[in-house]
């Protein structure tokens, strides 16, 4: 048997998915399966995974539209390995990824374990954008793998995530519903099992969006979060608020300067700062420049879904699901 299972749920991504297992077979460790789960695509991988059936040990299921967690629990029934491994279609392996985690779990064994995502060199520039905003330490606290952050515990999320058999039995399956990792992760921690992050075992996410795409996609992530706030109520952190703060504190200081030009000068000091550090970053002032711009995105939509939700589930107590405005957006794929 493999000691790793690798579960991929995927809608309508063919070209994605030929991307991540061509880097799957390009891997320097490989006692793994591969489980590709097509949910209801009208566009199948099916040909794709063929053409790797020679090899990579890779199953390909096909079944009916039910979402993404349903998916991935779709896919552990199937898992033979003793160790399940998650990824979003989107991202591609570094070739040493599984030789690092089978070397970590073999020095350090923990019952779950979670990686970063980064910007490969081939990405566009507003896919480099895109990633500085999720993953700087300046828009998001480094909570997503980033190393030596004291903001919140580390949380594993399915773009890059991997636990036993052992807490697949014990903990259950992803629920149905939008931050269905992140509460997955919290109940693996609640039950008493061990979880580390692994910095350097990072996955390259191309997240294949435009701006009004990324938009939806941080509102919801906002509004979520108060979905998890009421199912955890101590998974709630001053570094999921910041967004919010930032977005209150934002507005009153572009009020205010029709007063005086000056309460706007904390704005300006704050997209400079992510001017010259994504610039630096990948060694390009026009990424610095379109990084102002996704950043701006990723803390107003977080805000501003974070303050929508706030009001109607906690103020209000109108407990419509999140995953109602999220299927809209995602036609549960």
């Amino acid at each position: 048997m493999p000691f790793f299972s690798i579960i991929i749920p995927v809608y309508n991504r063919p070209e994605e998915v030929d991307e991540l297992l061509e880097s799957l077979n390009k891997q320097t460790y490989q006692d793994f399966e591969v489980l590709l789960i097509e949910d209801g695509s009208s566009i199948k991988c099916d040909i794709v995974a063929q053409k790797y059936n020679q090899d990579l040990n890779i199953r390909y299921y096909y079944k009916d539209n039910s979402g993404r967690s349903e998916t991935r629990n779709y896919g552990m029934e199937k898992a033979k390995g003793d160790y399940f491994v998650f990824f979003d279609s989107d991202c591609v392996i570094p070739p040493f990824y599984f030789e690092k985690i089978k070397k970590t779990l073999e020095e350090n064994y923990t019952d779950s374990y979670g990686g970063p995502d980064k910007a490969d060199e081939s990405f566009s520039n507003l896919q480099k954008a895109i990633s500085f905003s999720m993953t700087s330490f300046l828009t998001t606290g480094g909570i997503r793998g980033s190393k030596g952050t004291k903001m919140e515990k580390f949380v594993p999320r399915t773009f890059n995530m991997g636990f036993s058999k052992e807490v697949y039995k014990a903990v259950g399956e992803f629920k149905d519903m939008f931050g269905e990792d992140i509460d997955l992760s919290l109940r693996i921690r609640n039950k008493g099992y061990t979880c580390q992050l692994i910095a350097d075992a990072f996955v390259y996410h191309k997240r294949r969006i435009d701006l009004r795409s990324f938009y939806r996609q941080v509102h919801v992530f906002g509004m979520a979060r108060i979905s998890l706030y009421l199912i955890h109520p101590t998974s709630m952190k001053l570094v999921h608020t910041l967004p919010t703060l930032f977005t209150v504190a934002s507005v009153l200081m572009i009020l205010l300067s029709f007063y005086s030009i000056w309460f706007v000068l904390p704005l300006g000091i704050y997209f400079s700062l992510i001017l010259i550090a994504s610039s630096l970053e990948y060694k390009n002032i026009s990424i610095g420049f379109l990084s102002i711009i996704t950043s701006s995105i990723q803390l107003y939509g977080y805000g501003w879904g974070f303050i929508k939700s706030y009001f109607k589930k906690v103020v209000f107590g109108k407990n419509k699901s999140v995953e109602d405005e999220l299927n809209k957006y995602y036609n549960k794929k």
